[in-house]
């Protein structure tokens, strides 16, 4: 075999020199690989001793860096060597993908819309009542908590930032008591594109970008919330006011406010024909009972065409979910199957036709120029990435659609991690404007306070990005995104562990040990937050210092292997059928990857036994 590649020598022994110098070559190269897989193996035996909270591990020399743009080899025809036949087939096919990728992403956004249809009918009523509790909401914990619930539930932010709004000009919340809840629904928006992110789940390193370009989102929002809520709670007992509040109550009362009333349909004309063919459901409903108002007491969600709250008149053909007999809950888990069913395969195949237009000369002009830097300015490249987030999320109103479209392309290698972070911060700014045309709509006498909540929302978001995105070493969402994607791609339960527990069981127990009581949150509350500063503090002087620790401190061997590794965990995972599916994929693909450096050795030795 190998002989075939050598060009013939009139002289033997130039011959046996040149067959000689290439399979000493193969040899050096097998060996070579050899030695580096050795210390591959070394390194990695090191590294599965260190906890799980160290950071992103720089790719070795014989391992390409996953987070890097997919470059592609064009071996296709080239247009000029091609026939008239060739060139037709070509268009066509093109368009054809074209035309297909744009249909996939209009039902994609449908099933968006339908999923956030199916939460608000099986959450019911808990969604608009939960915020009646005002008690509670005297609490900022469990407003916060609740933001996140609620966003969950509906599946979107400027639903839960809408009834907020209303609540406010209702007089039902403060806008004190509003803000914690405001901070919520910003963390629980970014639920959808980390479920979305999960159909790339069959590729390690698709996965590992594509959980990565959906967890920057949660990263930025958590930290945000972090940091902003702690000022607030802060400043409220020593200047009896808290920054958010203050800065948007300055500004509003600077503001001649005056009531106005529009709102901006853009991506929902296209979609509701589509929609609304399958469900329709009644937004006052909901307002009503967040509002408290009897009227609404026992009013489905579904839409009526006639009558009133009490007495409805069904539709008559207009959609499929009209006048069933089933309860609003049954609706909805059979609109969540549906849903589900649609965003899955739509992304799925969405994903495979990206892949195959993503190819050659094309798709790497394409990259280069998502991914470009302006000349002399390269600073000014990710504001202008900022600037284009928030126009397209005001196109389509909504950031979860936006974010969730992003997801699969850095997932494919089209658009990197920290082209798609200002991407992401500009949607949270764009999200914006649903709050701020709700307050519009608002009555004059309770305009003012509308329009101060709808501004807390923004200046959260804009503060956030001035900490977070002008100076490149504060960016830290991306390494700890990072981190998490490299999690999720050794260990792929891990991805639906975060996902529960970050966006469930976390805010359902802090939730709970608010309602408990002041003392139960601070003894829970106070040495698990003593336990991360500890370790955070402890992982910067590994890092920076590490001659300031003990000597037994500098790693995390002095630890019990469960407190840092999740190899034990994964041992245990690793029985279960679904899981070990994947290992075994990925066993195959490694056996091939060996096979073929033993195909190739062998080869050599027989060359080089012949040669002799």
């Amino acid at each position: 075999m190998t002989n075939a590649l050598i060009p013939t020598s009139a002289d033997p022994k130039e011959k046996n020199t040149e067959h000689s110098s290439d399979t000493n070559a193969i040899c050096n190269y097998v060996e070579s690989n050899s030695s580096i897989d050795s210390r591959e193996e070394k390194a990695q035996s090191e590294t599965s001793d260190s906890t799980s909270v160290d950071s992103v591990p720089a790719p070795t020399a014989a391992e390409e860096d996953p987070w890097a743009i997919v470059e592609l080899v064009d071996n296709s025809e080239k247009w000029k060597d091609m026939t008239t036949k060739a060139k037709v087939i070509r268009v066509v096919t093109n368009v054809s993908k074209i035309l297909a990728a744009i249909g996939l992403l209009y039902f994609f956004i449908c099933s968006l819309d339908l999923l956030s249809s199916a939460f608000r009918l099986i959450s019911g009523k808990t969604a608009g009542t939960i915020f009646q509790q005002s008690e509670l909401m005297q609490n900022p914990v469990v407003g916060l908590m609740i933001g996140i619930l609620v966003t969950v539930l509906v599946q979107s932010s400027s639903t839960s930032t809408s009834i907020i709004v209303s609540m406010v000009g209702a007089g039902v919340l403060t806008v004190a008591m509003a803000i914690p809840i405001i901070m919520g629904a910003n963390i629980g928006t970014s639920v959808t594109n980390t479920i979305v992110s999960f159909t790339q789940i069959g590729n390690k390193n698709e996965f590992r970008r594509a959980f990565a370009g959906a967890t920057v989102h949660d990263m930025f929002n958590w930290l945000t919330v972090i940091v902003l809520f702690t000022v607030e709670i802060v400043c409220q007992p020593i200047f009896g006011v808290g920054y958010l509040e203050w800065l948007s109550g300055a500004i509003v009362n600077g503001v001649n406010t005056s009531s106005g009333e529009g709102e901006i349909k853009i991506l929902t004309v296209v979609t509701d024909p589509f929609v609304d063919l399958i469900i329709q459901l009644d937004s006052k409903v909901l307002k009503g009972w967040a509002n408290n108002d009897p009227v609404y007491e026992n009013a489905s969600l579904i839409q009526q065409c006639g009558g009133n709250v009490t007495d409805p008149i069904p539709c008559d053909g207009e959609f499929l979910f009209e006048d069933t007999g089933m309860e609003d809950w049954a609706v909805g888990l059979i609109l969540l199957a549906i849903s589900l069913i649609i965003l899955c395969s739509c992304l799925i195949f969405l994903v495979k036709i990206l892949n195959s237009m993503m190819q050659g000369h094309i798709a790497n002009v394409i990259k280069r120029v998502i991914n470009a830097k302006i000349p002399y300015v390269p600073w000014l490249t990710g504001y202008i990435a900022l600037a284009v987030g928030a126009g397209m999320t005001f196109i389509v109103q909504s950031s979860s659609v936006f974010t969730s479209a992003l997801t699969p392309l850095v997932g494919i290698g089209v658009i990197s991690l920290e082209r798609v972070y200002p991407l992401t911060l500009g949607s949270n700014i764009g999200t914006t404007t649903t709050a701020l045309l709700a307050a519009l709509a608002a009555s004059p006498d309770a305009l003012h306070d509308t329009l101060q909540i709808s501004l807390v929302h923004l200046f959260f978001n804009v503060t956030g990005i001035i900490l977070f995105y002008p100076i490149p070493f504060m960016r830290f969402p991306i390494p700890l995104a990072k981190f998490l994607g490299n999690e999720t791609a050794k260990y792929r339960w891990f991805a639906i562990l975060y996902l529960v527990g970050m966006f469930f069981f976390l805010p359902a127990i802090v939730l709970g040990l608010s309602i408990a009581g002041t003392i139960a949150l601070l003894v829970v509350g106070v040495p698990f937050l003593i336990v991360l500063i500890a370790i955070a503090v402890i992982k910067i002087l590994q890092r920076k210092w590490p001659l300031l620790l003990p000597s037994v401190m500098r790693n995390w061997k002095w630890l019990p292997v469960a407190c840092r590794s999740l190899e034990p965990y994964d041992r245990q995972f690793a029985k279960c059928a679904c899981c070990n599916k994947f290992r075994q994929r990925e066993d195959s693909k490694a056996n091939n990857m060996t096979s073929t450096v033993v195909v190739v050795e062998s080869e050599s030795s027989a060359d080089l036994n012949q040669t002799t």
